[in-house]
């Protein structure tokens, strides 16, 4: 049966509407985790930390994406709630439109300023070549990757989550088997793995295109519009947090970098990757979980149908405690396999990210509370608390916690950063949520 925005959700109804924007953001994290295996195992160390060097700088510029999605749809979800569908789809069409052709834009400066953009990171005369050669090739699909990123929460609020899942999967399967092919197959390295990526993601980028211009059953379609700068501001207000918290974590990984550099050297850069690869697969269900109940939030407060909005609050909380506890003792018991998949052929590699991971893993008991708050207030159109949250979380605690804790723990410090910083943000988080309380009536 087909589950609307406009529903009653239990827990049950919750989870099952939820679920595939989860698994879509599990694949979506597949892309990196998949190159990262086939590189570090195939191509070697050095090729993978330049991979993992340059890796943050692309998903910074591809934050757009996330900043227009996840606004976006607070927008349009609240509109189809008050009965404007024809200016859903208008406010839709326009922020795709928008989206394609910032893409464009930033890849244009992103192939001018990639080279001594590496070279600040860190990049020595190894790693230079292989930085630029993986970041030029992913700059061309890197507005396709935008588009991806948009219509990952527009197809929950089209009430669409297993198209959504559907296309996301297909452009996973599609790097996954470019990857075998391209670089365990035919040995092309880091090249292989960078075409695999770019393919899956025009793939992923192009699918909702074709099914948002031609004719279909969801709530939105792609059409003629005119050009409503209120909307356009609106949905870059309400997003700022998804940006904020995807350019810092961006900026804070390359922070990571340049302090693994000093005390480690290339395994610390190497071994960091690792733990990312698998933290954004742990992570990726808290986004998930976000994504999927933002748009039902949205209508809900557009409708001013507060019981449901309060309800909906109270099982989120709940369900991310549960799932905060559940990730954490697996990631903690999963540390070493995982580790080993990865980095098994260099012993003290896999010693250096088995225990980097254990400490790391630590975080994921509070960060789905903070990640949801981010997205509760996106989706309530206070862009401004969303974003609060999301600074002091993955940029002003992070920065501040990588930069003294080593001095007070050494490597140790750096794994533990983000759990001091995701430790201190739930108070953020708390006050914020008893502060607006009588104002959403939630």
């Amino acid at each position: 049966m087909r589950i609307k925005l406009s529903d009653h959700f239990n827990f049950k109804k919750l989870i099952r509407f939820v679920i595939p924007s989860v698994c879509m953001m599990i694949f979506t994290s597949i892309y990196s985790v998949v190159d990262g295996f086939f590189v570090s195992n195939y191509a070697g160390k050095t090729p993978f930390a330049a991979q993992n060097l340059i890796y943050p700088l692309l998903m910074m510029l591809a934050a757009l994406g996330f900043m227009i999605g996840t606004g976006g749809s607070a927008v349009v979800s609240k509109a189809l709630g008050e009965g404007r569908n024809k200016e859903a789809n208008e406010y839709f069409s326009l922020l795709v439109y928008a989206a394609l052709i910032a893409g464009i834009i930033i890849s244009i400066f992103g192939f001018i300023f990639l080279k001594p953009i590496a070279i600040a990171l860190g990049a020595d005369d190894n790693m230079l070549g292989y930085c630029l050669m993986y970041g030029r090739i992913l700059l061309c699909s890197l507005p396709f990757f935008i588009l991806q990123n948009v219509f990952q929460s527009f197809f929950v609020t089209a009430e669409k989550p297993t198209l959504g899942l559907l296309v996301t999967i297909g452009a996973g399967l599609t790097n996954i088997v470019l990857d075998y092919l391209l670089v365990g197959i035919f040995n092309y390295g880091l090249v292989g793995a960078a075409a695999a990526t770019a393919a899956s993601q025009i793939i992923g980028g192009t699918i909702p295109i074709i099914y948002f211009v031609t004719k279909n059953s969801s709530l939105l379609r792609l059409t003629k519009c005119r050009f409503y700068g209120r909307i356009l501001l609106k949905t870059c207000t309400n997003g700022s947090s998804e940006l904020m918290t995807s350019i810092s974590s961006s900026l804070v990984n390359m922070l990571y970098n340049l302090q693994l550099m000093k005390l480690t050297g290339e395994n610390g850069i190497a071994a960091y990757g690792v733990i990312m690869y698998v933290n954004f697969i742990f992570v990726a269900i808290f986004l998930g979980y976000s994504i999927g109940s933002a748009p039902i939030i949205g209508y809900h407060y557009g409708a001013e149908n507060h019981k449901e909005l309060k309800g909906l609050l109270k099982k989120s909380l709940i369900i991310t405690a549960v799932c905060g506890i559940l990730l954490t003792a697996s990631a903690i018991l999963l540390a070493s396999p995982l580790s080993k998949i990865f980095v098994g052929y260099d012993e003290e590699l896999f010693s250096l990210t088995r225990n980097g991971f254990r400490l790391f893993s630590l975080s994921f008991l509070i960060t789905g509370f903070n990640i949801f708050a981010s997205s509760f207030f996106t989706a309530l159109g206070n862009g401004f608390v969303s974003a609060a949250i999301s600074f002091s979380r993955t940029l002003l605690f992070q920065i501040a916690a990588v930069l003294l804790l080593p001095l007070l723990f050494g490597l140790n410090g750096i794994w533990l950063a983000v759990v001091a910083a995701e430790a201190i943000s739930i108070l953020v988080t708390a006050v914020f949520l008893i502060k607006n309380k009588k104002r959403y009536h939630y």
